[in-house]
């Protein structure tokens, strides 16, 4: 996929893009919240081989969960993957680790600069944006966290060179993971929205707090994790 700038981690390529959304589509329906890697070659045109590996990456980064099939009749049981959304019963062990160690250089961090602003977020709400500056930063982003509103600033957005047909998806499909590590981490927060913006190259995303009273958005909405338009300076470590 072509973009601005270094990218790397589960949206490094157009592929994984694509077996993520798949992913993420069969969790949030009513009736397979699992695909087999024969679904995803069908879906996506990939060689089973590529499709092995970029699985295999992303269960590796914790973004995907791998489970042996049960099977009542004879032949051997498949091995089926859903997206690791933080949810009880879609987490990943290798996401609440990062999730933790993320946590704990944060701490690190604030405690060699205690003249550091004080946020008004609780210590849950902040290891959720430990996490996730963490995750962000291993997307390939650089991202600037406001706490006070809530919003994390991935300008410029290395995908805003690539094709235009294809950045809705990478948009939702990023979102999702970014509300997955919040998840991992425990905590009120909230992946709103992306906002939306005048420039291509523009990316601000809109976080929520859970706990606090709900307020009509006044602005359009790029893309979302929910159907609805309500929306509501602190050290955080890096790896």
């Amino acid at each position: 996929m072509a973009n601005g700038g270094p990218v790397c981690g589960p949206i490094s390529s157009y592929s994984r893009v694509q077996i993520l959304h798949l992913l993420f589509e069969a969790g949030s329906s009513t009736t397979r919240a699992e695909l087999s890697i024969t679904e995803l070659c069908e879906a996506t045109g990939l060689h089973p081989n590529t499709v092995r590996e970029h699985l295999q990456r992303l269960i590796e980064g914790g973004y995907v969960i791998p489970t042996i099939e049960h099977r009542t009749t004879r032949g051997r049981p498949r091995t089926l993957y859903s997206a690791a959304t933080g949810a009880p019963g879609a987490s990943s062990p290798v996401a609440r680790d990062k999730a933790k160690a993320a946590a704990r250089r944060g701490d690190l961090m604030r405690s060699m600069l205690p003249d550091a602003t004080a946020s008004d977020l609780g210590r849950e709400a902040t290891y959720q944006l430990d996490a996730l500056v963490e995750h962000l930063e291993e997307s390939g982003f650089e991202p600037i966290l406001d706490d006070r509103h809530l919003t994390v600033d991935l300008s410029p957005c290395p995908h805003a060179a690539g094709r235009s047909e294809d950045r809705p998806m990478l948009c939702r499909v990023h979102l999702e993971l970014m509300q997955g590590v919040l998840n991992e981490a425990g905590g009120p927060l909230e992946a709103e929205c992306v906002r939306d913006a005048v420039l291509a190259s523009d990316c601000t995303v809109q976080l929520r707090d859970t706990t606090a009273p709900l307020i009509e958005g006044t602005g359009q909405l790029r893309h979302s994790t929910k159907q609805r338009l309500h929306r509501t300076g602190v050290v955080h470590g890096m790896a």
